[in-house]
């Protein structure tokens, strides 16, 4: 088997295997004792987050292995910090895609060139894994004080990208011909963050309208496989925006309707979890590209 046949086969099967179990592996339990923040996506030795299915399966090796930190990097990267992998210490794969450009001859005998797409793995290591590392890799917060009721980043957030978000019934959804996103009142959820979540949710699915990223997986009616996969990545949206403006993700009613369909396109086709990922992505990065832009001054002076 290639590794790219592996990876895709490897990550998949470990996502079936939660699924079954009944966990998401996208649903992190969140802690709040590392410097980072108290909700973070992993993030590489220099800060910087990583993306798409890789934040899936960082914060599944997290929980799995209990690790507080979010910070992950490569051996020769603690090796160039400083510090020394623990022996025997079990890293984590993860992926990236890339194309391999070659030359080759059409029929017509003229020479083109082409785009092979091709995934690579390679494998990270946790900070907790790795000693003698500079000390502001270690370190831990204060711990954060009670949010107030509403959060004003993300109502913030969810104001910029201009949705139509709209409050009353009991039903969360979002209607996609008169597009606009349906949301029960506020006080109505149990707390914030099952609010924020869902509201997440469901301006994840906000994006897919044709005038925005125009995403549509021949969904035909509820429950088939282009439903399970426009639901699995405004879940995987919802998972991420919850971890950028450090929100807690809260498991939606219909969690346990979707698993069903989430399990048999997950073992139907390979890169089902890496495609949602992807377009999962592409949603959130839209979604932070309708933010205001921060004045550099105004940054520097607050």
């Amino acid at each position: 088997m290639t590794q790219k046949l592996d990876i895709y086969t490897r990550v998949t099967n470990k996502i079936i295997a939660d699924l079954e179990a009944g966990v998401r592996t996208w649903h992190q339990p969140w802690n709040a004792e590392h410097l980072a923040g108290r909700i973070t996506r992993p993030l590489r030795h220099n800060g910087i987050g990583y993306r798409g299915l890789n934040i899936i399966l960082l914060w599944a090796a997290s929980v799995a292995s209990s690790y507080m930190a979010p910070i992950w990097m490569t051996y020769r990267q603690a090796q160039q910090l400083g510090g020394q992998v623990r022996k025997g210490s079990k890293g984590e794969t993860v992926v990236y895609a890339d194309k391999l450009r070659k030359t080759e001859t059409d029929d017509n005998g003229q020479e083109r060139e082409v785009a092979i797409p091709f995934m690579k793995g390679y494998t990270v290591f946790n900070v907790e894994q790795i000693d003698g590392l500079p000390e502001h890799y270690y370190a831990t917060a204060q711990q954060m004080p009670e949010g107030i009721e509403r959060d004003e980043a993300a109502e913030a957030f969810f104001a910029a990208t201009g949705a139509d978000i709209r409050h009353g019934g009991n039903r969360a959804y979002y209607a996609l011909e008169p597009d606009y996103v349906q949301m029960p009142p506020f006080g109505a959820f149990e707390n914030p963050e099952a609010y924020y979540a869902t509201l997440a949710h469901e301006v994840t699915h906000w994006t897919r309208h044709r005038s925005r990223l125009d995403r549509d997986f021949g969904r035909k009616k509820w429950g088939d496989e282009g439903y399970a996969q426009e639901e699995l990545v405004a879940e995987l949206g919802a998972a991420f925006l919850a971890a950028d403006l450090g929100l807690t993700p809260e498991p939606r009613d219909e969690h346990a309707a979707y698993i069903a369909s989430w399990l048999k396109a997950l073992k139907n086709d390979k890169r089902f979890i890496f495609q949602a990922a992807s377009h999962a992505q592409r949603a959130v990065d839209y979604l932070h590209g309708c933010q205001p832009m921060i004045d550099e001054e105004d940054e520097a002076a607050a």
